[in-house]
């Protein structure tokens, strides 16, 4: 007989506990043991952090890297507002020269609303980040640049509906963060609050 579990964790920092991806822990009743299987996709696409001559250039969302629980709230065009919990998980990946994250609403095992990952790649070559954005439960995808404006971090770009949108990290600290995400149909309309996330570290 044997018993098969997946678990999925996002965690450490290359100074801090190792990475730890989805693993695959198999019983195997006839050795009496327990076995760990790391699937070879996620070993290759983790990492333990960034290679020394990127590390200053990753500090923007370096901090990120960990788990956060959420609370979520989506403001509708007709007035009215949803509420939510959720979590997300942000991890070293493509020998560190990436950072990659999944953001699920509302937490697990509920079903879910939200179930989305961005990659967030530094481009030396323009001083500022390239964010991808796919939500495949809800069609939703969007492409941005990210860089810093004081203490914030803000992204600029278009999403799969073809409207500007404006994401921001704000009020952030060690083991918290307030983003806010906002959209205009053009750049003479002003920017409409649309979701609000209040993110507070669960693991680093």
């Amino acid at each position: 007989m044997k018993f098969h579990k997946a678990a999925l964790a996002a965690g450490g920092r290359d100074n801090g506990p190792p990475l730890r991806w989805a693993v695959e822990l198999v019983y195997l009743e006839t050795k009496g043991s327990m076995t760990m299987t790391i699937s070879p996709f996620l070993t290759a696409l983790g990492s333990e952090g960034p290679p020394a001559n990127r590390a200053k250039d990753m500090d923007l969302y370096g901090w990120l890297i960990g788990s956060w629980e959420m609370d979520t709230v989506h403001f509708l065009d007709d007035g009215t507002i949803q509420k939510w919990n959720g979590e997300c998980h942000f991890g070293w990946v493509l020998e560190g020269r990436a950072i990659q994250d999944v953001w699920i609403r509302p937490k697990r095992p509920a079903p879910s609303t939200m179930y989305g990952t961005t990659l967030r790649i530094f481009d030396p070559g323009i001083d500022g980040w390239h964010i991808i954005w796919n939500d495949p439960l809800n069609r939703d995808h969007s492409r941005q640049i990210g860089r810093a404006e004081g203490k914030d971090i803000v992204q600029l770009g278009t999403d799969s509906r073809g409207l500007r949108t404006r994401w921001r990290f704000t009020e952030i600290t060690a083991n918290s963060f307030h983003w806010i995400g906002e959209e205009r149909p053009s750049e003479s309309d002003p920017w409409q609050i649309t979701y609000e996330h209040l993110a507070r570290r669960t693991k680093p």
